[in-house]
């Protein structure tokens, strides 16, 4: 399992590390077009606009994966291990619930993009290009879901984890 996972971080890296490569190549390349010979690409600004939503959720995801995000720690020195434990777990059971709640509403949005066939960047369905929204939402959710349930271990244990 361990394995299994390595890899899907490795790739999650892999492709966040490609688009903010890409994003910063175009956005470069817009820069030097416009200044020096007044012209640049006409698609750019758009597919810079879905590299910077799919950086974004990427990078939260990434950031989920070791429970990096932004976090207000107020509890920490107030509270035992066993409480403390209970606090972390029913945080991250609602921002599992949060991030399920956005990916579903997320996914609906995709699908009336599809519906309605509306075309994105050089002719793609554009919801293709924002099946990021409720996949990387939805995954989100599913790890902050498993880490509450570790979290909830400690509950119940002398030496609470994570």
């Amino acid at each position: 399992m361990q394995r299994v996972l390595s890899i899907i971080h490795g790739l999650e890296d892999g492709l966040l590390a490609l688009m903010v490569g890409l994003m910063i190549l175009l956005a470069g390349s817009q820069i030097l077009l416009r200044n020096l010979f007044d012209t640049g690409f006409a698609w750019a600004d758009p597919v810079l606009r879905l590299l910077v939503l799919w950086v974004g959720l990427l990078g939260a995801l990434a950031a989920s994966r070791t429970d990096k995000h932004i976090a207000i720690d107020v509890f920490s020195r107030l509270l035992g291990p066993r409480s403390l434990a209970a606090v972390k777990s029913l945080t991250a059971l609602f921002t599992a619930t949060v991030s399920g709640v956005i990916a579903y509403h997320a996914g609906r949005f995709v699908a009336m993009e599809q519906e309605a066939g509306m075309l994105g960047v050089a002719g793609l369905p554009a919801w293709m290009l924002q099946l990021i929204l409720p996949v990387g939402f939805g995954l989100i959710g599913l790890r902050y879901l498993v880490l509450s349930g570790l979290r909830g271990k400690g509950i119940f244990s002398t030496k609470p984890s994570a």
